[in-house]
This record gives C-alpha cells, structure tokens and sequence, in this order.
C-alpha cells in the first residue's frame, strides 16, 4: 500500500527536489499533493513523469495525508505544521522553527534515525541545517571512533541555500559584470558575484551569525550534547552544493588511515582523498549527487588527537530535500508500515 504525500512549499527550490527525490527513489505514494501560496495556485509542477496542479495551502485539509514533507519558511511551519499533524500527518520539516524544541527529533538518519520514535510527541519531526547535515554525517563515523572534542568550521556556501532568487541574483550579477552594467544587490548585503560574504542569516547578540549558532546547537542536539563547536558561515559565488574546512579535536588518539577507514565504511559517505591534482571534490562535482564527499584528510599536529578534513554536498539534495525524504523512508520502515 502506498502512502498519501503533501509537499509544502512545492514550487521552490527545495519542494521540487523532494518531488524529483521522491520519484527517483520509487517512494510508495498512493498520492502526491503540491502545495504553496497562493500566487502558485493552478501552476504545474513536475513529478516524475506526471504533472501535479498546485493547490493552496491555506485551503487544504490535511485529513488523510499520511507524510508531509515542508518546506516553505518558518512562519509558514509555524502555522501549518501544528495543523497538519492535529490531523494525523507526521510532518518534515525542512525550516527552522521546530529544530530545538525538545519535543521534536532533529534527525539525519546515518547519524541519528533512532530520534525519529520522538515524532509521537508532537507529530513533527525537524530536518537540520543544510549546513549541519554534511557535517555530521561525515563526523559521526570519526566521533564513534575516538570521541570528538571541538570542532572549528568554516564553511563555504553556495547561493541556492538562499533561495532561487538569489540564485538569480548571483547570475544577473555576474552578467552585468561582464556587459559593464551596473551591479545591483537585493538578496544579499553585499555583492556576490565575484566576491565572498562572511554573512549568513542574522546576527546575534554575541557577535555570531545564526547560521552558526545553527550549527553549534544542532551539532550538539545530533550527535553529542558535549561537543564544542564554533564556525563561521560565508556565502560564496557558486550556484549549487556547500563546502566546509572542518578542524576536528578528539578526546583519545586517532590518525589519518583510520580515520579513512572509518569514512570508507560509512553510509552516506564517499572518500574521495588524493594527494594529487584533481584529488578531491569540489562543488561542481557534488551537485547533483546524493552523497557526503570527503577530502584533504590530514593531520593536524598543531593539538593533540588533531585532523583537518574538506567535506562538500549538494545542500539542496542531502542538505534539505534527500534528508527529508529519508527520514520518511525510515519513519515508514520502523514505524508507520502498513499491511
């Protein structure tokens, strides 16, 4: 039996790779809805080979709907989620409102899927950071291993973890750039095109942005409560797929071959890790993929039980959509099967 799917915030970036995911993988759907706003009402929005009209999400009732998969904002979540779920949908969500609220499970399911049993408490169940994602998921295999200490990261991330229209701005930039035409910036605080901003999401009151308290508080709510972490967050010109250095401190010894034995033999992971031109992975070659690649593994003999590691994703495939729709493949497996 298949199961009755909504997708909200169907006509972004990220509710069209769920719907693209949820196809590829086969995903056992009875029906699939595509839900937004209401200036997206009547359009058409690709499923695999099908065409779903997308319906207004203020007017649908979720009576019904066996998984919904959201995606559309954090007031947006705020409101709808809690309604979703009060009909009897188990509801992902791809937005921020619910990742540190106790009741709900932030989950990446190579790391944590045993979290996903605490969906009974509100019906909702928080997909983390895109930037977050990637990380754990490549520190979890090294933290069994030796038990991570701190962490300092920085990453490098792409422009469509802000939307399309800022996609859009970093391609119109760049065009105005070479024709000599004026540079204008909307999405951004400065421009992008060309340059790098060490700015993502609002700052707070200790001098962080949220993006990396994001990181730290996820970090510690998904893998370890005792992990310290401090990044920094800096939006870069490339469209698709985020990079972070990452600088790892462990409690007990461990060096770089087993810690590439351990990546080898992780889920979700792919070791890409040559000492040699073209040895590792960049953006361009992770977009699209639905894997963690990890590269530049080495060493860092400057601390005690220290390594540096280069790990690149497609934020909009694992570090949003992919993530969600493995989420529901678990919730389903372990908890929601049905005869």
């Amino acid at each position: 039996m298949g199961y009755k799917v909504a997708v909200v915030g169907a006509t972004g970036n990220v509710g069209r790779e769920m719907l693209q995911i949820l196809a590829e993988r086969e995903f056992p759907v009875s029906e699939v809805v595509a839900l937004a706003s209401e200036r997206s009402i009547g359009s058409e929005i690709s499923f695999g080979d099908d065409d779903l009209r997308v319906q207004d999400l203020a007017k649908f009732d979720f009576t019904g709907t066996d998984i919904v998969l959201s995606s559309a904002g954090a007031k947006v979540s705020a409101q709808f989620a809690p309604k979703a779920a009060a009909a009897g949908a188990v509801v992902i969500d791809n937005t921020s409102h619910f990742r540190m609220d106790p009741d709900v499970p932030l989950v990446v399911p190579e790391v944590n899927p045993e979290a996903i049993a605490g969906y009974k408490k509100k019906g909702i169940i928080a997909n983390p950071n895109c930037s977050t994602i990637q990380m754990v998921v490549a520190l979890k295999p090294l933290h069994d291993l030796a038990r991570i200490r701190r962490v300092v990261v920085s990453t490098y991330q792409s422009v469509s973890g802000a939307g399309k229209e800022a996609m859009d701005e970093l391609f119109t930039q760049t065009r105005a750039i070479y024709v000599n035409d004026p540079v204008e910036k909307k999405q951004f605080t400065k421009q992008i095109a060309f340059n790098v901003i060490p700015h993502i999401d609002v700052f707070m009151d200790d001098g962080t942005t949220k993006e990396e308290w994001k990181m730290t508080v996820e970090t510690k709510k998904i893998l370890d409560p005792s992990i310290k972490v401090t990044a920094t967050c800096v939006r870069v010109p490339v469209f698709i797929a985020h990079s972070e250095a990452i600088n790892v401190e462990f409690e007990n010894p461990i060096s770089a071959d087993e810690a590439r034995a351990a990546l080898r033999r992780a889920k979700g992971v792919s070791l890409i890790d040559h000492q040699a031109d073209e040895g590792y992975v960049t953006p361009v070659e992770a977009a699209g993929d639905d894997l963690v690649f990890v590269s530049r593994l080495r060493e860092d003999f400057t601390v005690e039980n220290g390594l540096n590691l280069w790990v690149v994703s497609d934020n909009l495939r694992k570090g949003a959509a992919l993530n969600a729709v493995q989420i529901a493949e678990r919730l389903i497996k372990d908890h929601l099967a049905k005869k």
